[in-house]
């Protein structure tokens, strides 16, 4: 996170990563004040996935694509101007691609970690499918089956 106050983002992420019992470690460093901390923290995580969680310039992400070539997931935070953290994001020069979801989605960030992870793992591939049919159920009305 680029700042504390993106932690409501966070924790719809830390819902889903849970759920799915993936291993995550928050962190907050800001691009623009601490970028040595984070240039430290991307170097020396042995993460497989990033998720960048920032507001207002949102160049968070794009500061930790910088300093990796592991995949790096984009989650533009609202504020006053919600634009300028979406183009931010969306906006990255060629040769620093970054993965960008919807404004404050910080669930569908983590969702796309998992599926990136998934092509490695059969066990999240199954967990993913049974996710979606829950999803799909619901969506129809379908009431869960009680034991």
């Amino acid at each position: 996170m680029g700042s504390t106050s993106d932690m409501p983002v966070a924790e719809k992420a830390e819902k889903i990563l849970d759920k799915f019992s993936v291993e995550y470690n928050i962190a907050v460093a800001s691009a623009h004040r601490t970028p040595d901390v984070l240039e430290d923290l991307v170097k020396s995580c042995g993460a497989d996935v990033f998720i960048g969680i920032a507001g207002l310039s949102a160049a968070l992400p794009g500061a930790i694509a910088s300093h990796t070539t592991r995949p790096v997931i984009g989650v533009p935070v609202s504020g006053k101007v919600n634009f300028d953290s979406i183009l931010s994001i969306v906006q990255m020069p060629p040769g620093i691609p970054v993965g960008a979801v919807g404004l404050d989605r910080g669930d569908n960030a983590a969702l796309l970690a998992v599926e990136i992870l998934s092509i490695k793992d059969p066990i999240l591939q199954q967990e993913l499918s049974d996710y979606r049919t829950e999803m799909r159920k619901k969506s129809l009305g379908v009431k869960p089956k009680k034991d």
